[in-house]
């Protein structure tokens, strides 16, 4: 007995080798031999090598963060829309193979979107593949089209049903559109809209798609900015998305474009209606937010944030406080200099000293129009009156006083 059971599980095991080197190697004819001769079921799950993830989804927290999954269990249809082979596909499929199963939480068409294939998605749609599934992560398969190569597979989802509007299944709650605007697609973000998704939509942090696209918009790794991501502020925003929503911290879009020191998302912002002085749950303003990160970002251009957000009305540094401008923007005299520019007069203090490194001192004395000495102060003085007649008076000017002993 026992060794019938042996020599079953042998031949089993035998057939299931043979059955997936088929479908590796899109052998359809011997797929179908295998299927018509009941030698295996069209179900059978299959334990295969998956680091990337592309067949798996799991709910949040169910692993440990330094322990990476390497295989995944998959049904013949996950390992035919994997591999793109169609023929092996549609064998399956004549065969009733289950169109939405989710062996290891992804069907066949959240698998299909995540490779962008748009050819399998068209066939599993047209077998009756549910439009709006969620994985076990919680995500439908418009969700998992956040690659330029996917916008094909979104909008034949869209074209046949999906919806554009449903939230994540999971903590995030987000739709397609947040999901677009993250990866920086504006065509596809313009696609959504233009089929009802709704431009002001929040997820579970309340953050609109237009905080989403001004945060994203900074790559901090490489610390690049990304003009996709600006495309895609203007396309909200030329769409009507309020450009002063506030999330669960009170933070506006502008917050978020301060936060990256990202000139031209803040200038979208600004010139949209963005207001300068809302303050976040901390009572910061979007100054305060480029005043912090000034130092981190290496290829922003800082002045020109202070510039736009002061001549858009932001309330200026508090002048007991300006110590920590120059705590931030010893590195970038232009920046003081905006900051500075901003007061009829400032009284120095002592604070100034202790704020700028001694090592950046040096620095700052290589640029004249900028307080190259802690211990000055500045007072505006009108250029028109030291000036011969006839001669047009030159910009507003600073002049910078030795402090006297007192």
């Amino acid at each position: 007995m026992e060794d019938a059971e042996s020599t079953i599980r042998a031949a089993t095991k035998i057939t299931k080798k043979t059955f997936l080197e088929a479908l590796k190697a899109n052998d359809f004819g011997k797929l179908k031999a295998l299927l018509v001769q009941r030698k295996i079921d069209v179900d059978t799950v299959f334990e295969v090598e998956d680091e990337n993830m592309v067949l798996a989804s799991y709910k949040q927290g169910y692993w440990l963060p330094n322990y990476k999954l390497k295989s995944s269990w998959a049904t013949g249809l996950h390992l035919a829309v994997l591999f793109g082979h169609i023929e092996s596909l549609l064998v399956l499929l004549d065969h009733h193979a289950a169109i939405n199963c989710r062996p290891n939480g992804k069907t066949p068409l959240h698998v299909a979107c995540e490779v962008a294939n748009v050819e399998c998605v068209k066939i599993l749609c047209d077998h009756g593949a549910k439009l709006n599934a969620y994985s076990l992560s919680g995500h439908t398969p418009l969700h998992l089209c956040t690659k330029e190569s996917s916008i094909v597979c979104a909008k034949q989802l869209v074209w046949r049903g999906a919806n554009v509007n449903m939230k994540t299944n999971n903590a995030d709650e987000e739709t397609p559109l947040h999901a677009a605007v993250r990866g920086g697609l504006p065509e596809l973000a313009a696609f959504y809209v233009e089929h009802g998704a709704l431009v002001d939509s929040v997820n579970a942090h309340l953050e609109t798609p237009l905080a989403l696209a001004a945060y994203w918009a900074l790559r901090f790794k490489e610390q690049v900015y990304s003009a996709q991501h600006h495309l895609v502020c203007r396309l909200l925003l030329a769409s009507k998305a309020q450009v002063n929503a506030r999330d669960e911290d009170f933070k506006a879009p502008l917050h978020k474009a301060a936060w990256n020191c990202d000139e031209d998302a803040m200038r979208l912002l600004l010139e949209a209606g963005a207001e300068a002085n809302l303050l976040d749950v901390n009572g910061c303003a979007a100054i305060q937010y480029v005043l912090k990160v000034t130092p981190v970002r290496p290829t922003a251009r800082p002045a020109r944030c202070y510039q736009l957000l002061l001549n858009h009305g932001a309330a200026r540094i508090y002048p007991p406080q300006f110590h920590k401008v120059l705590e931030s923007c010893h590195a970038c005299p232009l920046a003081v200099e905006v900051v500075v520019n901003a007061y009829e007069h400032i009284v120095w203090t002592p604070k100034w000293k202790k704020a700028i490194p001694e090592d950046s001192l040096e620095h700052l004395q290589q640029h004249p129009e900028v307080p190259h000495a802690p211990g000055q102060v500045c007072r505006e003085e009108d250029p028109a009156q030291q000036m011969p007649p006839g001669h047009p008076a030159p910009a507003l000017t600073f002049v910078f006083e030795e402090l006297p002993a007192s």
